[in-house]
């Protein structure tokens, strides 16, 4: 969490001597304006799981395809970018924030690919192939980053630009996991009731055995 105890600006470069400092032994961070809260504060908890959506994301660029790989590691960067905006003071001026083109640069991708996309019959089940089982992995944590910085949303306002990156983030990986399903004939949709059907293919009822 080092990197988000630092201010950061367009015009200044990070600089990092110390991978440990001590200071959070007792439990306790720096925010960007220097304030200290509890590891367990909202910001945090935001923080931290943004940083594990960043690590589950570089666990898939180790086996994607090459036609992705340039995109995904601007995600990552896009990500540090959208944790120095969470940490960072309204009131510093110059500061790294979150605009209206991460997310366009987004949506142009994803409409990209869904071009090139069948429709959808049904429901899609997390799996298929390796890596797009190791990218729906990483969905659901952006899912559960836009709930951790929704809820730090209530707390203290957060800009509205990240909220609409991050819900569009996880609709890119949800379109290149099936395509790259697709392309490995793999794709696994859901078959509502499966597990609950007739050999006619009427569902069973509450009592039957």
């Amino acid at each position: 969490m080092l990197l988000y105890n630092l201010s950061i600006y367009y015009d200044k470069m990070v600089k990092i001597d110390k991978v440990y400092t001590r200071g959070g032994d007792k439990g306790r961070t720096s925010l960007g304006d220097g304030s200290r809260v509890l590891k367990t504060d909202k910001v945090i908890i935001a923080l931290a799981n943004i940083e594990e959506l960043n690590a589950n994301l570089g666990y898939v660029i180790c086996k994607l395809p090459k036609e992705y790989r340039n995109i995904f590691l601007k995600v990552q960067n896009d990500l540090f970018d959208l944790g120095a905006d969470i940490i960072t003071p309204k009131t510093k001026k110059n500061s790294l924030r979150i605009n209206k083109s991460y997310t366009t640069n987004l949506e142009n991708e994803i409409d990209k690919i869904i071009s090139k996309l069948p429709s959808l019959r049904s429901f899609i089940l997390p799996g298929g192939t390796e890596i797009s089982s190791r990218i729906h992995v990483a969905r659901t944590v952006c899912r559960r980053c836009e709930t951790s910085i929704l809820e730090l949303n209530r707390k203290k306002a957060v800009n509205s630009e990240i909220l609409k990156y991050i819900n569009r983030l996880s609709d890119f990986l949800f379109v290149v996991a099936r395509k790259i399903n697709l392309k490995n004939n793999q794709e696994v949709l859901w078959k509502p009731g499966d597990s609950n059907k007739t050999k006619n293919g009427d569902y069973k009822n509450a009592n039957s055995k």
